[in-house]
């Protein structure tokens, strides 16, 4: 499960965490996916992600928030939005994953294709100069004896 740490505080402590629970359940990304795909075909497959989506609240989210709030930041989910779930639920399934192609290549297509998309207009938005393989001048680069948690606190 990908994780990404937002909405942080004044002084750069993050409060947040934005996590990618429910993105496996939903976009086939399990290996027994691949599994269920290869010997009962798309009727099994639907049934499993179904049958996981139902579960998920009882099996993953309450660890999930109790392991992150136990690190004293809020759980974020974006994946069980209501919206997307449903969208994602109606979408046929050789569309959210690709279960031909070998496991790790094939799964969460529809985020990979949005995430190609992305990456290849945002450098558009620059300079009309810039190629993606740049570095970009707009970032400083920040030594890592500055990056101790001293600098942040107020004595």
């Amino acid at each position: 499960m990908a994780t990404l740490i937002l909405h942080s505080n004044v002084c750069g402590i993050c409060r947040a965490v934005l996590t990618g629970g429910g993105a496996e359940e939903q976009l086939a990304s399990y290996s027994h996916h691949h599994v269920h795909f290869q010997t009962h075909r798309l009727e099994r497959l639907n049934k499993e992600i179904e049958m996981e989506l139902g579960q998920i609240s009882s099996r993953n989210l309450g660890h999930d928030d109790r392991v992150i709030g136990d690190h004293g930041k809020e759980a974020r989910f974006p994946f069980l939005n209501e919206n997307i779930v449903s969208f994602l639920y109606f979408l046929p399934v050789w569309e959210k994953a690709n279960l031909t192609l070998s496991h790790g290549i094939g799964e969460k297509r529809i985020l990979h294709l949005q995430v190609r998309q992305f990456g290849s207009r945002i450098a558009k938005t620059e300079k009309n100069n810039e190629k993606p393989s740049d570095k970009c001048g707009r970032l400083q680069v920040i030594s890592l004896e500055n990056l101790s948690i001293e600098n942040y606190i107020k004595t």
